[in-house]
């Protein structure tokens, strides 16, 4: 039978499958850390903004990479 899920580029049902395991064989603590280490990077952040600003956020930070 064909897969009849889509894929992003570089994907397949294959390594789905795989980062699945990965998530789901983790214990709590693993998860935690490897959420940190996301975060470790001081030259990015993380921001919560209002719903209705994103459109202008998302705005700037075009006007910025261009």
């Amino acid at each position: 039978m064909k897969d009849p899920n889509q894929y992003a580029p570089g994907w397949n049902l294959e390594r789905v499958r795989r980062v699945i395991q990965h998530y789901d064989s983790q214990s709590d603590e693993e998860a935690v850390a490897e959420d940190e280490a996301a975060f470790e990077d001081r030259a990015t952040t993380v921001m919560d903004i209002p719903v209705e600003l994103v459109p202008a956020v998302r705005a700037l930070l075009a006007e910025y990479t261009d």
